[in-house]
C-alpha cells in the first residue's frame, strides 16, 4: 500500500459544498485505507495500492459518481509535498500569506510566462516543474494583479491553491 494525499479543486467554494465526513465514508466503502480528511478543503490522506496516474483517475470517477460534481484532483506523495514546502523561496513575514498553487507537470512555467506584471511591493512567483510559489500580502490576496489572473486562469488549466499552513498541517498527518 502506498500512501497518497488527493487535493480536491473547488471543494466548498462557490456553492459546491461536500462534508468531509461524507468523502471520508465514500472512500472507505469503496476501499481504501487509513482515509484521513485535514480541514474542509477537500485535502485527503489515503492508502491505496494503485498507481498515482490509476488513483486520480479512479478517484474523479468514484466522486463525480458519487457527488455529481466535475472532480478534479491532483495526487502526491508525503515526502513530494514535504519537500515542495521545504523548497518555498521568498522570505515573508506576519503581513503575508504563503500559496502553493499544485498543476499539472509543465504547465507552470507556461502560466508564469502569461502572467500579468507584479506589483512587486505586495507580491512575488516563482514556478517549477509542478508548482508555482507565490508570496502576497495579506488583504491583497484577491486584488493583486496575480490574484487577478489565477481567477481567471482556474478555467483554462487544472489547477488548486493552498496556503503553505494548510500544507504544513496534511504533512504532520501522514507517515513519512
Amino acid at each position: 500500500m502506498n500512501q497518497y494525499i488527493a487535493l480536491l479543486r473547488g471543494i466548498n467554494v462557490g456553492g459546491r459544498n461536500l462534508k468531509m465526513a461524507e468523502l471520508k465514508a465514500c472512500l472507505e466503502q469503496n476501499g481504501y485505507q487509513n482515509v484521513i480528511t485535514v480541514l474542509q478543503t477537500g485535502n485527503i490522506i489515503l492508502d491505496s495500492p494503485l498507481k498515482a496516474p490509476a488513483l486520480k483517475a479512479a478517484l474523479e470517477n468514484l466522486l463525480q459518481k458519487q457527488f455529481n460534481y466535475p472532480a478534479q484532483l491532483l495526487i502526491c506523495k508525503p515526502e513530494q509535498l514535504s519537500e515542495i514546502i521545504s523548497r518555498f523561496p521568498f522570505e515573508t513575514s506576519d503581513n503575508d500569506h504563503r500559496y502553493i498553487i499544485f498543476m499539472e507537470p509543465g504547465k507552470p512555467a507556461q502560466m508564469i510566462a502569461d502572467a500579468p506584471t507584479l506589483d512587486q511591493h505586495i507580491e512575488a512567483i516563482q514556478a517549477t516543474d509542478e508548482v508555482v510559489y507565490w508570496r502576497v500580502q495579506k488583504g491583497q490576496t484577491l486584488d493583486s494583479p496575480f490574484g487577478k489572473y489565477m481567477n481567471k486562469m482556474s478555467s483554462k488549466y487544472l489547477l488548486t491553491t493552498r496556503n503553505v499552513n494548510t500544507l504544513e498541517k496534511i504533512v504532520k498527518k501522514c507517515r513519512l
